[in-house]
């Protein structure tokens, strides 16, 4: 690990790592290939009728000025053409030419090969992983920056909960049921036991005594 930080910033680490995507790249798509980012504006174009430049923008990420000069120099490749918009005569749409369908077929099995080399650095696991982050990312950016931003919704406080009783009166409560219990199991002795035979013999329950004036 380095003592300096950079390990620990992902700017300087999403550098590194697009470094070592091109230097794949490159190495895969060898000599007089296409770039990655011509590969990428003619991936875009096929299969459609053609984009403005500003929807080139938003689809590949390339920012504006970079994408008129490269562009440009895929025109004079004839890699695309440019034509008036048949729904907007004052709109440029860009349309891959032949030349670039042909580039194009034969860039697939080398780009795809350079892909497989790149997550070749990752444990099989962590593959789908890291290209559903790098989507997730570009996607959460893309949001920020066309201002579509839903707010989070917030959370609705739960109910205080009731309180606990003290651990002292819990003691007393289980001491008072297993009291009671215990109670129920004692033997009582029969009602009759410990009384005499005379008092047996008498009547528990007395009439009153009626006391009489003295004559």
């Amino acid at each position: 690990m380095s003592k300096n930080g950079l390990d620990e910033s992902p700017s300087h680490l999403l550098h590194r790592v697009l470094q070592i995507a091109l230097d794949i790249y490159n190495a895969e798509a060898g000599e007089d290939a296409l770039s990655q980012r011509q590969y990428a504006v003619l991936k875009a174009l096929e299969g459609t009728e053609g984009l403005s430049q500003t929807d080139l923008v938003k689809v590949t990420g390339i920012d504006r000025s970079t994408l008129a000069d490269l562009v440009s120099r895929m025109l004079a490749k004839e890699l695309v053409v440019r034509e008036r918009s048949a729904t907007d005569a004052r709109a440029n749409l860009v349309r891959i030419a032949d030349a670039g369908k042909t580039a194009l077929t034969e860039m697939e099995p080398r780009v795809l090969a350079a892909d497989e080399k790149i997550l070749s650095l990752l444990s099989p696991p962590k593959r789908e992983s890291f290209v559903k982050l790098l989507r997730k990312l570009t996607h959460a950016r893309e949001t920020e920056l066309s201002g579509d931003v839903k707010p989070r919704k917030e959370k609705t406080p739960k109910p205080p909960k009731a309180e606990k009783a003290p651990k002292a009166e819990k003691k007393k409560k289980v001491k008072t049921k297993l009291s009671a219990r215990k109670l129920k199991k004692l033997p009582f002795p029969p009602l009759s036991e410990g009384v005499t035979e005379a008092a047996d013999s008498e009547d528990l329950v007395h009439s009153p005594v009626v006391k009489t004036d003295a004559i």
